[in-house]
C-alpha cells in the first residue's frame, strides 16, 4: 500500500505515514509485527524496516506510526541514463486499463530510459495492480518520436494531497530495434535541450 511521511518525531524515535484509511491491505499491515518501507529518489531506492506499527485516526486523518528506524538501505536502482520528458510536447502512453479493459487511458510520460519509463496516474482513476503487464502501449513522446512496447507495473508510489494521483514506476519490455534506435535519439536530444535551457 502507498502512504506518505508525514512527521518524524526524533525525541520520541517515532515516524508517522498519512496513508488512505479505506486500503484493504491496512488491517493486516497493522496486525503484522514488521513491515518494509521502500521510497524512490530520482535514481535512488531507499528502504527501511517499520517495527511497532499502531494505526492513530482522528477526524481529519489517519495515521500509520511505527518506530523510527536505525538503518536505511539505499540502492542505485537503474543502470540506464533516464531524462525527465518535456511538458510542452504533451509525452503520453496510451493503453487499455489492465483490470478495466474497455477503459482506455492516455497517461502523462514523466520521465523515460531505454529500460523502462514513469507515468502519471490522475487521482480518478483505479489503480493499476501492481505487476501487470500491459501489451500494445503506444507512446507518442513528440512529433517525432512514436513506437509500441509493452509495460510491466514495477513500482507505485503516491504524489500526496496537494498534487494527487500516483506516480508508476514501469519496465518497457518488447522495444524492436527501430523503437529502441527512436528512444535513444529522444533520451539524447532531450538530455541536449535540457542542459541548454539550464543556460538561460
Amino acid at each position: 500500500m502507498a502512504g506518505t511521511v508525514w512527521s518524524v518525531d526524533a525525541d520520541r524515535g517515532r515516524i508517522a505515514f498519512d496513508i488512505e484509511p479505506n486500503d484493504p491491505q491496512l488491517p493486516a499491515l497493522v496486525e503484522a509485527d514488521e513491515a518494509n518501507a521502500v521510497a524512490y529518489l530520482d535514481s535512488v531506492k531507499v528502504q527501511f524496516d517499520l517495527q511497532d506499527l499502531l494505526l492513530v485516526r482522528s477526524p481529519r486523518a489517519t495515521a500509520l506510526q511505527a518506530r523510527l528506524p536505525r538503518r536505511i538501505y539505499r540502492f542505485q536502482r537503474r543502470a540506464a541514463y533516464r531524462v525527465r520528458t518535456l511538458e510542452r510536447s504533451s509525452p503520453t502512453a496510451v493503453l487499455r486499463h489492465p483490470a478495466m479493459p474497455e477503459m482506455k487511458l492516455a497517461l502523462r510520460v514523466v520521465d523515460v530510459s531505454i529500460g523502462g519509463c514513469a507515468l502519471l496516474l490522475p487521482p480518478d482513476v483505479p489503480p493499476l495492480p501492481l505487476g501487470s503487464l500491459v501489451q500494445g502501449v503506444m507512446f507518442e513522446l513528440d512529433s517525432d518520436t512514436r513506437f509500441d512496447a509493452a509495460l510491466r507495473l514495477q513500482h507505485v508510489t503516491s504524489l500526496g494531497h496537494s498534487e494527487g494521483g500516483l506516480r508508476l514506476g514501469c519496465e518497457l519490455q518488447g522495444l524492436g530495434t527501430g523503437a529502441e534506435r527512436t528512444l535513444q535519439r529522444y533520451i539524447d536530444h532531450t538530455q541536449k535541450r535540457r542542459r541548454l535551457l539550464s543556460l538561460d
